[in-house]
């Protein structure tokens, strides 16, 4: 009977082994089973965005109405959908036909605080780089190509679904320092897996073997994740990982969010104060860790994707730096140059995203009530000087409306006046020397 027991017991021992050895067989046989499907799905995802680009990507993006068919319909309450009175002639110029610069999506960014750095030190906008090409200036492990929109203005960098990919141009980042891109996925972007992911990671650290997955060197991650399905219960998603000096994860977080507009651009604005984060998708903060950076690391960035389905597109990427004293230049040096001040493509319409700074000089308008200024507009030198000049003065005067009209300063404290590009401040044959060109300047008088 005992050695009857013993045999039974030896047998249940190799039953377990066998089963464990089955099990863990069968996790990796699932593992490579997942990790083959991903890649497939992947491959089919880069496939078909492809052909969309080619076929001219068909409802990516809303068009813009045309002046003739929106006159008698509701006006769009997006910046985007808002068309001026302004007509538009080539490159960065129009005729002196009255502007309408003030719109009901302007209204939407009355508690946008978001303040871009001082001076642009990085601008892309894929100007330098043919149509189907990976840009030159930058780095991947993956796929992605440069595309064009029907209706939609400049190039656009589309991802490939699956990989990293940095911008080599754009290095150390200083304590303090903002960027802004503009944003857009297909109407089939899949809610699985990630969207775009946004990485703060150490310069050292930022090349083509980053593990976008298990990385734990010291670091921010973010994850933008828009649902574009019309299940009104359905959210957008934002995640963020936070990774201290000793390797160890001291935050991951998820949070919901609205006002993603499906089928158009989106703005995405980041801003470092030293050890601070804030994060803007459109008019919305999504996230404010006072304890993101660590304060002595050299960081860089770094865009990863992870797609399921569809695809990702980033445009007019603003690297600047510096925080803006608009009230101390403006009264003590008696002038204040903002490059944070935008305008829709060839036209003299002020872009939403430019309300916190309008609000900072108007602020410091009503605290010295005495005060008169002068407002400048200044463009790039691209095309005809003259219509250049033209536009210089209407967006100054558009800018002027502004104040007035949503932050009820007296017009009569101020004059308007532009240059066009005859005085321009950077390089005139860069993007990023013509981004700092495009300027807003104001004057104590």
């Amino acid at each position: 009977m005992k050695a009857l027991f013993i045999v039974g017991g030896i047998f249940f021992m190799i039953t377990q082994l066998n089963s464990q050895t089955v099990w863990e067989k069968t996790k990796e046989k699932a593992k490579e089973k997942t990790e083959q499907r991903r890649e497939t799905r992947t491959d089919e995802a880069i496939d078909k965005g492809l052909d969309k680009v080619e076929k001219g990507i068909k409802g990516i993006f809303k068009k813009k109405k045309k002046k003739n068919e929106s006159e008698n319909k509701e006006t769009k309450e997006t910046a985007n959908d808002n068309e001026t009175t302004t007509p538009t002639t080539s490159s960065d110029n129009t005729d002196t036909t009255p502007v309408t610069p003030i719109n009901k999506g302007f209204k939407a960014y009355s508690k946008f605080d978001f303040i871009p750095g001082e001076k642009i030190t990085s601008y892309e906008d894929f100007s330098q780089d043919a149509v189907g090409d990976f840009p030159a200036k930058w780095s991947t492990n993956a796929s992605g190509e440069v595309v064009t929109f029907k209706g939609v203005e400049n190039k656009w960098l589309q991802f490939g679904n699956n990989g990293i990919f940095f911008p080599e141009f754009v290095n150390t980042l200083p304590e303090n320092f903002t960027i802004e891109f503009d944003m857009a996925v297909t109407d089939d972007f899949s809610e699985m897996q990630s969207g775009l992911k946004l990485y703060f990671t150490p310069v050292s650290n930022r090349n083509l073997m980053f593990d976008q997955f298990f990385d734990n060197k010291p670091g921010v991650g973010i994850d933008i994740h828009p649902n574009v399905t019309n299940d009104e219960n359905a959210k957008s998603t934002t995640k963020i990982w936070v990774f201290g000096k000793t390797e160890n994860k001291l935050l991951e977080n998820e949070a919901a969010f609205t006002g993603w507009k499906i089928s158009e651009v989106n703005h995405i604005s980041v801003w470092r104060q030293k050890t601070r984060l804030r994060i803007y998708i459109n008019e919305t903060k999504v996230w404010d860790l006072p304890r993101a950076f660590e304060a002595d690391i050299q960081y860089a960035p770094l865009f990863a994707t992870n797609i399921w389905d569809g695809s990702a597109f980033l445009a007019n990427l603003r690297v600047a730096e510096g925080l803006p004293d608009t009230r101390n230049k403006l009264i003590t040096e008696g002038k204040f140059v903002t490059n944070g001040i935008l305008f829709e493509f060839q036209k003299a319409e002020v872009k939403p995203e430019s309300y916190a700074v309008i609000k900072e000089i108007a602020t410091v308008l009503k605290e010295n009530p005495t005060i008169k200024i002068k407002i400048t507009g200044h463009t790039s030198n691209d095309g005809d000087a003259n219509a250049n000049l033209t536009l210089s003065k209407q967006r100054a005067a558009a800018v002027q409306s502004v104040l007035t009209n949503e932050f009820g300063i007296d017009a009569s404290r101020m004059q308007t006046d532009g240059k066009g590009g005859s005085e321009p401040v950077d390089t005139t044959n860069t993007p990023t020397g013509k981004a700092n060109n495009r300027r807003v300047e104001f004057i104590k008088l």
